[in-house]
């Protein structure tokens, strides 16, 4: 039997607003599919470039994260290509936007891991 999943709407507003409680400017740039909705997580470091996280799955089925455009911080035009290419294979995708000096994902801190 699987485990229960939150959905990717309540998923996300919830990390939004955890951000934002931290003080932080965070967004929903992006509407994607309200129940079952993949989440793109854009980070900006303010000053240190863009990382793009993934909801990815383990064999298991448990939810984990990774960075999409690597593990160094990226150009802003080349995190938005990966956007983009993502959109265009899934149109029912999420994308978050939050500005984070530390690249804290609020997806793993708020428990709201789908």
């Amino acid at each position: 039997m699987s485990e229960p999943r939150l959905k990717s709407k309540l998923s996300v507003m919830a990390a939004v607003r955890l951000s934002q409680s931290r003080g932080l400017f965070a967004t929903i740039a992006r509407k994607g599919d309200e129940d079952a909705g993949a989440i793109l997580v854009k980070q900006n470091l303010l000053g240190g470039g863009f990382r793009v996280l993934t909801q990815v799955r383990s064999i298991e089925g448990k939810l984990g994260w990774m960075a999409g455009t690597g593990v160094e911080p990226v150009e802003e035009a080349a995190a938005d290509s990966y956007i983009a290419r993502q959109v265009d294979r899934d149109f029912d995708i999420w994308v978050v936007e939050i500005e984070d000096r530390e690249g804290r994902n609020p997806f793993e801190e708020s428990g709201t891991n789908r």
